[in-house]
């Protein structure tokens, strides 16, 4: 399984589709989830805004498996 790291809260599915090279442009998102499954968390995902947070894997037939390793959100525990 490759490791994607981001420095952001999230990215979209269409933007983790260019970052690996599945395809070559981001207008090409739309057509590219219509005519391959894709799997976010071993579910089937056709939204190219679909938000990816740390810990989410991907499968995508063909390309490869992913996992999103990034930014945590929210505060820490202070008491």
């Amino acid at each position: 399984m490759n490791e994607l790291k981001i420095d952001t809260e999230f990215i979209t599915l269409g933007q983790l589709l260019k970052m690996t090279n599945a395809i070559s442009s981001g207008g090409m998102a739309k057509w590219f989830l219509e005519e391959h499954i894709v799997y976010v968390n071993d579910e089937k995902e056709n939204r190219r805004g679909k938000k990816l947070r740390n810990g989410d894997t991907i499968t995508i037939p063909g390309v490869g498996n992913f996992k999103i390793h990034g930014m945590v959100t929210g505060s820490p525990d202070v008491y």
